[in-house]
C-alpha cells in the first residue's frame, strides 16, 4: 500500500496534472517543429549530396556524418551556453529546436538517400526517353516512389526525436519532463514522473506499433 501511495498517488497526480498538461503541450510543439524542420533540411541535405557539384557533395557528406556522430545533448549544450560567448543568445525553445533539427536532418538525409537510391536505376532513363528534365522526373518520378521505402524510417526517426525533447530539460525548458520534475520537487513524491512516462507511452506507443505494421506490409509488398 505504502509502494502504491509512493509511486501512484492519485491526489498527488490530480494537483500537478495541469503542469504536466501545460509541459506536454510545449514538448508537442517542440516536436512536430523539429520534426518539420528537419524533414525539409534532410530532403535539401540529400539532393545536394547526391547531385551537387563534387566539393558541396563533399560537405554535406561531412556534415552529415558530423551531426549524426555528436551526441544531441553535447549539441544542446553547445547552441544554448556557448553561443552566448560570441553574441548568439537563443532562448531555450530556439536553442532545443535548432539542436533536434540539425540532428533529425542528418538522419533524415540519409533515409531519403536509402529511398531514392532504391528506386530502378531504368526509371531515370525512362525519364529521359520521355523528355523530363531533372526536376521533373525528381517530384514526378522519383520522389513519389522512393516515399514507399521511407515512409517506416521517417516515421520511427520522428518518433526518436519526440522522445529526444526530454533533453531539452537541461536548458530549463519547461517540457513535459521538466515539469514533471518541478513536481515531483514540489510535492516530494515521484508520482509526476511516473505520470510524465505513462504520457510518453500513451503518445509514443501507437507510433510504435504503426511502423512495426508498415514495414511487415512492406515486407510483404502490401503498401
Amino acid at each position: 500500500m505504502d509502494l502504491f501511495e509512493t509511486f501512484l498517488n492519485f491526489d498527488v497526480l490530480a494537483r500537478t496534472w495541469p503542469m504536466l498538461v501545460k509541459g506536454l503541450w510545449l514538448t508537442l510543439k517542440l516536436g512536430v517543429a523539429s520534426i518539420l524542420a528537419g524533414l525539409v533540411l534532410g530532403l535539401i541535405l540529400c539532393l545536394t549530396r547526391l547531385y551537387a557539384i563534387a566539393p558541396l557533395r563533399w560537405l554535406t557528406r561531412a556534415y552529415i556524418d558530423i551531426f549524426r556522430s555528436i551526441p544531441l545533448l553535447v549539441l544542446l549544450i553547445v547552441v544554448y551556453y556557448a553561443l552566448p560567448f560570441v553574441g548568439v543568445r537563443l532562448s531555450a525553445f530556439v536553442s532545443a529546436m535548432a539542436a533536434l533539427t540539425l540532428v533529425s536532418g542528418a538522419y533524415t538525409a540519409e533515409i531519403f538517400r536509402a529511398g531514392i537510391e532504391a528506386v530502378p536505376k531504368g526509371q531515370f532513363e525512362a525519364s529521359a526517353a520521355l523528355g523530363l528534365n531533372h526536376r521533373q522526373t525528381m517530384t514526378d518520378v522519383i520522389l513519389p516512389q522512393s516515399i514507399r521505402v521511407v515512409i517506416p524510417p521517417l516515421t520511427n526517426n520522428s518518433i526518436n526525436v519526440i522522445k529526444d525533447t526530454a533533453l531539452a530539460s537541461v536548458v530549463a525548458m519547461p517540457d513535459l519532463l521538466k515539469q514533471a520534475t518541478q513536481a515531483q520537487a514540489l510535492t516530494a513524491n515521484p508520482t509526476p514522473l511516473i505520470g510524465a512516462a505513462a504520457i510518453y507511452l500513451a503518445f509514443l506507443l501507437p507510433a510504435v506499433l504503426v511502423v512495426s505494421r508498415l514495414e511487415r506490409r512492406m515486407n510483404r509488398g502490401q503498401v
